[in-house]
């Protein structure tokens, strides 16, 4: 069954998202806040930044008019970075109409509010809009997406018929998508993997081994579950796709912005260097303040979430934070 998608932002994973969708049949239009880009996708059918090596779908839409990505959109898209979800849905909302699905793959958490993405888009749109909320999260680089390789996500709704009707129109032979009515797992283990992966890209930037990061990455993980279980998560959530899927993709995998980011602090970089140099957002620096504020009104312990505040916002030494995490007092695994 076609319908018709918008992507509200032209960034590399809804680029990705759009080409899936347009390759699925939907009619699909991607909104950009560029006019500029927009025209370079309808006129050569790549971007002009992200994803270059691929060719887009000649059916694909772009434009830089909220009006007209949405006019007809059954289900809309977003994917713009966490910061800008508040205000680009407000922008847009005039433009949005009740019966529409909105499925947002966008990860992290707000720094002022420390509202989730869905506490946000709950908040800026109707109550009669929120039973058709969806979220995707899970292991995806947006290249290899684009680039049709297998790919296994999830999709977390509390309305159920939302999640089956999301699976069933972004599924096809190399995208594969779960349910789960897990809404504050999923969200809170996409956001927080970003801070981990910055971590454990500092200890490999330090020349640590994979001794290092595999014990980072596996006490990450109960940070992680630690406060999604003292947020109502389902435990087993961290287990799944959106939890240690994503997190050993983005740990490990040499796309990672995030773990760029933290390798690149490892090797003594000024992070105002390599944000400048990355030009493009990674998610898990504006998340680690976030996660660190969160720990603390949760009343949550989470040492690699405060070392990775520590090394973003204090300028402590990555090589430092990593001998005080190893000093810490000695207890059992799980403790908690």
């Amino acid at each position: 069954m076609s319908e018709s998608v918008a992507i509200i932002g032209a960034g590399s994973f809804g680029t990705a998202l759009a080409k899936v969708f347009a390759e699925n049949g939907h009619r699909t239009v991607i909104w950009a806040r560029d006019a500029e880009t927009a025209r370079q996708i309808n006129d050569k059918h790549r971007h002009p930044r992200y994803l270059t090596s691929v060719q887009l779908p000649a059916g694909l839409v772009a434009t830089a008019a909220f009006e007209d990505a949405l006019r007809d959109a059954q289900v809309v898209v977003c994917s713009v970075p966490s910061h800008a979800v508040r205000t680009t849905f407000t922008d847009a909302r005039p433009f949005l109409r009740d019966d529409q699905f909105i499925l947002s793959a966008t990860k992290g958490i707000e720094n002022e509010t420390l509202m989730t993405v869905a506490q946000v888009l709950e908040q800026v749109l109707p109550a009669s809009m929120h039973p058709r909320l969806a979220y995707l999260s899970g292991p995806s680089f947006a290249l290899e997406l684009a680039r049709r390789v297998p790919t296994a996500v999830t999709i977390a709704s509390r309305n159920a018929d939302t999640a089956e009707r999301m699976q069933r129109i972004i599924s096809c032979d190399y995208f594969r998508a779960y349910t789960t009515d897990d809404v504050v797992g999923v969200e809170l283990a996409g956001a927080l993997k970003n801070v981990v992966a910055i971590g454990v890209g500092c200890a490999e930037g330090l020349g640590f081994g994979y001794n290092a990061r595999a014990a980072m990455i596996t006490r990450g993980l109960a940070e992680m579950a630690r406060l999604g279980m003292k947020m109502g998560a389902n435990p087993m959530t961290f287990a799944g796709l959106a939890g240690v899927g994503d997190l050993m993709l983005t740990c490990f995998g040499e796309l990672s912005r995030n773990r760029s980011v933290g390798f690149q602090l490892g090797q003594g970089k000024k992070l105002e260097d390599i944000l400048k140099n990355l030009g493009m957002v990674a998610e898990g620096v504006k998340t680690a303040k976030s996660a660190w504020d969160l720990s603390q009104r949760e009343g949550v312990e989470m040492p690699l979430a405060h070392a990775a505040y520590q090394i973003l916002y204090e300028g402590r030494t990555p090589r430092d934070i990593v001998y005080e995490l190893m000093g810490r007092a000695l207890r059992k695994e799980l403790d908690h």
